[in-house]
């Protein structure tokens, strides 16, 4: 027995246990008629699916399809308002979180819910921590934590604090918390947005690992590539809607955008044939914490793609640029002048704008209406003196949400309900407003679906024909490949290979991404 099967074995009970009776191949979960309604807002309406003992089931839908209130309603965190939920044939409540955990139920979320400020091995065992006479065995739960790290292959430090991981290895550990407890039945919400290739390819192996034991997972991702590869059926969401469920071997991709989207793409990577312009921004030998001699130009009209495993400078970099963290060497220029970009605010006033990487923790005021995180930096331009114009700060921001199609019944909805493709709308419309010049946009699509992605990438054309530069950092090497007029490869903090659009392929950048 591993480590891992050790652990998990600890939380067996009653209704635990009702899973392991289920062979594989039989319904585990079966949802009959299964609503939500917040008011007279149909949030899921009525659906009807089986997920099967064993099987890897994708969910697929674009924002806003009901994909997060189903895995609400699976979890125990809300109530359904109608419907029968069957576990292993006999019909359950689900009403609490505490429920689902003991049924074996558990979820893997997309915005890690972790305690940063504890180690991994506290994070781990949080709520079941190891005591004895009443006293909490660190070292014992550290070891412990440990084996299980190193029994899944993810290579992480037991005993560091989680906050000083990356978000990708955050989400790792939030894996292994989940496997660790026991699971039958294992719900990942877009597990690999944060994730190096190295990294997928390790959850990947655990997946199958799992379901190698009998677990059931549910894979939601935006990622075709990564839905085809893994699942075993697939089901489609639209707008609250279950429109769909197929065998992975009897559909294809374009078959799933149309359930999707009901209408056709014909082109996701939208790129325009745009007059490229004199230089906005130039680096010559930008040095600081995490990146090195790092020379490059955007210019008008042009977006420069930077592409790279996550750790590997490109952030750093952009962060740099923005004046968010402290340049040690080299030299900027703006226009063609010679500047010292100190701190964010001497960025804005140039006319740089940043939509950062994780736009939860950097880039939104979540507890703040839509409205007022649109009109955030340009607060200024809506005063009349000392006094706000109400009427112009409306004005403002309802524009941006309509120009957007940010989907919402008013701009006084707090940022913090909206789904991730429009909570990203929120953050560009911000800087919209703005009028920036140059564009930083750290992973842009992260936790997006196709249709949204489609619509960020025409509005990226849209701020080209206006005579912007945009600067494009993405862990995701097809989007950057397809968009990208000059794409930079970065490893190790250093620029290390840099081609004009489609000048060399795939395997070429990944290689000098990886080092090989």
């Amino acid at each position: 027995m591993s480590r891992l099967e050790e652990i998990a074995h600890r939380h067996d009970d009653a209704l635990l246990s009702e899973g392991s009776r289920v062979p594989t191949g039989a319904p585990i979960l079966e949802l009959k008629g299964l609503q939500k309604n917040y008011g007279y807002v149909q949030a899921l309406k009525p659906a009807t699916i089986t997920f099967l003992a064993g099987e890897v089931h994708a969910i697929v839908g674009e924002n806003g399809a009901g994909k997060s209130t189903l895995i609400k309603l699976l979890t125990g965190v809300i109530p359904r308002t109608a419907g029968e939920v069957l576990w292993c044939g006999h019909p359950v409540e689900l009403a609490t979180p505490n429920e689902a955990i003991a049924r074996g139920i558990n979820a893997v979320h997309q915005e890690v819910v972790l305690c940063p400020h504890l180690t991994v091995a506290a994070n781990l065992f949080l709520g079941d921590e190891v005591n004895q006479y009443g006293l909490m065995r660190k070292k014992q739960m550290e070891k412990m934590a440990q084996s299980v790290l190193d029994d899944l292959g993810f290579g992480l430090p037991a005993g560091a604090p989680l906050g000083a991981l990356t978000i990708g290895q955050q989400q790792l550990v939030a894996t292994a918390r989940a496997a660790m407890r026991g699971t039958q039945f294992l719900i990942f919400d877009e597990p690999t947005a944060y994730l190096t290739r190295q990294e997928s390819a390790q959850l990947f192996k655990l997946i199958r690992r799992l379901q190698g034991e009998g677990v059931t997972i549910v894979y939601i991702s935006h990622r075709m590539e990564e839905v085809f590869e893994l699942a075993d059926r697939v089901s489609v969401l639209r707008d609250g809607t279950h429109v769909g469920t197929r065998n992975i071997g009897e559909t294809n991709e374009t078959e799933l955008i149309a359930l999707m989207i009901n209408r056709s793409i014909e082109q996701i990577y939208h790129k325009e044939e745009i007059p490229i312009g004199q230089p906005i921004l130039e680096t010559r030998g930008l040095s600081g914490p995490g990146f090195e001699d790092i020379s490059l130009t955007v210019r008008a009209g042009e977006i420069v793609g930077l592409y790279g495993l996550i750790g590997a400078g490109r952030s750093e970099f952009a962060l740099g640029v923005y004046g968010r963290q402290p340049v040690s060497a080299g030299e900027v220029y703006w226009m063609g002048k010679k500047v010292q970009i100190r701190n964010e605010r001497t960025a804005m006033d140039l006319g740089i704008a940043l939509a950062p990487e994780s736009r939860r923790d950097q880039g939104l005021c979540l507890n703040l209406p839509i409205g007022l995180n649109i009109n955030l930096p340009v607060f200024n331009r809506l005063s009349r003196g000392p006094v706000l114009s109400r009427s112009d700060e409306a004005a403002n921001a309802d524009r941006q949400i309509r120009d957007l199609s940010i989907k919402t019944p008013s701009r006084r909805v707090l940022a913090s309900s909206m789904s991730g493709g429009n909570q990203q709308k929120i953050v560009i419309g911000k800087w919209l407003s703005h009028g920036a010049r140059l564009f930083i946009f750290d992973e842009p699509t992260v936790g997006v679906d196709v249709g949204t992605k489609a619509e960020i990438y025409r509005l990226f054309a849209k701020l080209l024909r206006e005579g912007a530069g945009i600067i494009l950092i993405s862990s995701y090497l097809p989007e950057v490949y397809e968009l990208a007029d000059r794409l930079h490869v970065f490893r190790g903090g250093r620029l290390v290979g840099s081609h004009d659009f489609h000048a060399a392929s795939h395997e070429d950048v990944l290689a000098q991404a990886i080092g090989v």
